[in-house]
């Protein structure tokens, strides 16, 4: 079979080094009768580890080369390929619960995330690969310079372990960045349900609009000061200082107002 080469439009570095590949799967431990999805198989780097343990795997992939490929490698009773874009793929539609596995392109891996995140009560768990820098935003605790709107979000539905490093020379082309893997467990229904996450959305995203100003200046126009006294916040605070929790009262707070001003 001809030698692959990757695409930079679709943000393709293949993982090559196999003390990584075999800690990726240590950390997924996949067992038979689970459905295991993997996002961008590529070159198979982990897909025929994972076949290895189970008898059958699901996988997203963009680019029709590589589907070619893995047509010709695995019978369709093994390895059931959804030619397509991640980003649109309705994982509702495959039987549940969902464990998503993958070395995420990382030109849309932020996108890729909060559309994963809008299952997140039909999956059992994400182990993915994203730049480092990413995952440390993901996981990121409150009042530090990581945390913002991706943080709070992904902490609200998920609970977050940044598992270990990746270095660039373990992927071929290297990328120019350093890489880390991540485990993302959905909270369960009543955690949830605590807040509407439209709500809780609009609010974060108006918070952290502008990072180095006061919540005052930020969400001021939504709560008053007295309102902020009422919930224990100084409104001279900044967006980054709040824990996923402060998010979650000042929302249900506005809610409960009923405000009329778009947030």
């Amino acid at each position: 079979m001809s030698q692959h080469i990757p695409r930079k439009r679709f943000g393709q570095h293949f993982l090559v080094d196999p003390d990584i590949i075999a800690g990726i799967i240590r950390a997924i431990r996949p067992r038979n009768g689970e459905h295991l999805v993997e996002i961008g198989p590529g070159l198979g780097a982990l897909t025929q580890p994972l076949l290895d343990s189970i008898s059958e795997l699901t996988v997203i992939e963009l680019d029709r080369d590589i589907v070619a490929r893995l047509q010709k490698r695995y019978p369709p009773a093994r390895l059931h390929i959804h030619a397509g874009d991640a980003l649109a793929f309705d994982f509702a539609s495959l039987p549940g619960p969902l464990r998503i596995v993958g070395n995420l392109p990382y030109n849309i891996s932020t996108p890729l995330l909060f559309h994963l995140a809008e299952f997140s009560g039909h999956i059992a768990d994400i182990h993915v690969m994203l730049q480092k820098e990413v995952v440390d935003r993901m996981t990121a605790p409150h009042d530090s310079a990581d945390y913002g709107r991706l943080s709070v979000m992904l902490q609200y539905r998920f609970e977050m372990e940044s598992l270990f490093d990746v270095p660039p020379d373990a992927f071929d082309p290297p990328p120019k960045v350093d890489s880390a893997v991540v485990r993302m467990v959905p909270r369960n229904a009543d955690q949830l349900a605590l807040c509407p996450v439209n709500q809780l959305e609009k609010l974060v995203t108006t918070a952290f609009s502008q990072r180095r100003k006061t919540l005052r200046n930020t969400i001021g126009h939504l709560i008053t000061d007295a309102g902020f006294t009422e919930l224990g916040i100084d409104p001279k605070q900044r967006a980054e200082t709040l824990a996923v929790a402060d998010f979650i009262r000042l929302t249900n707070w506005l809610i409960n107002r009923q405000t009329t001003t778009p947030y």
